[in-house]
């Protein structure tokens, strides 16, 4: 195999804790817009309909307009909230979404340990304005460059069209030598194998994978990435 010479991170899910950004932003938007209590429960709810909605936008159901308003007013409606609320509390929420940082375990020490070593970026299909935020917090628009969000790539991952400017970038770095590290299988995973790139499914709880979905790499734990790179290089 060739040497790894990039390493593509996604953000939510694999080096940012989504969930607990999530959960805060969801809580404060419950305060600032005066629907009462916001419980686990719902929050578990509201979460599952999220996936749903994401994975909807991969398979190019909707716009990305569409589903960042239409998961919130399923979610209200089911909850007997007037749905109308959706488009306003969706603009709060995006701002909020940057006011948790939480690493996954490992993350912020294995992109320290990979600088100087491999090109970095990020490649996220979260919103602009959100990872912006989230980004700049965290540190990491220090460590990742360049950044590849999907509003001003025009494309979302897992479209082959999203890793075009990647790979106008990277210049001289061949798509098999490099590797997308990432928690979702229809868009880190899926958009690695339709890029032609080496894909490495972060998967810390252990789920099983379709059988049908080639990985190169699964990892419980994003420091493993570390030992992939070093690898690659014997």
């Amino acid at each position: 195999m060739d040497e790894i010479k990039a390493v593509l991170w996604d953000v939510d899910g694999t080096l940012l804790d989504f969930l607990a950004a999530e959960r805060a932003a969801i809580k404060t938007c419950f305060s600032l817009f005066g629907l009462g209590e916001c419980t686990d429960e719902m929050i578990a709810q509201y979460s599952a309909i999220n996936v749903r909605w994401w994975q909807a936008l991969e398979r190019g159901e909707y716009t990305k307009p569409e589903i960042l308003v239409g998961r919130f007013a399923e979610f209200f409606t089911a909850r007997g909230i007037d749905p109308a609320v959706a488009p306003a509390f969706n603009a709060e929420y995006q701002v909020r979404l940057g006011d948790t940082i939480v690493f996954c375990p490992h993350a912020l020490e294995t992109v320290q340990a990979l600088r100087g070593r491999v090109a970095q970026c990020a490649v996220t299909n979260g919103t602009k304005i959100a990872q912006d935020k989230k980004l700049a917090r965290s540190g990491l628009d220090r460590l990742l460059d360049p950044i590849f969000i999907s509003e001003v790539v025009g494309a979302e991952k897992p479209s082959a069209a999203f890793f075009a400017p990647v790979f106008a970038s990277l210049g001289g770095i061949k798509p098999e030598e490099m590797l997308i590290v990432g928690d979702s299988l229809t868009s880190d995973i899926r958009g690695g194998i339709n890029a032609g790139i080496r894909t490495c499914w972060y998967n810390p709880g252990g789920h099983a994978a379709p059988p049908e979905l080639r990985m190169d790499h699964t990892i419980s734990d994003i420091a493993e990435v570390l030992q992939i790179v070093e690898k690659s290089a014997r």
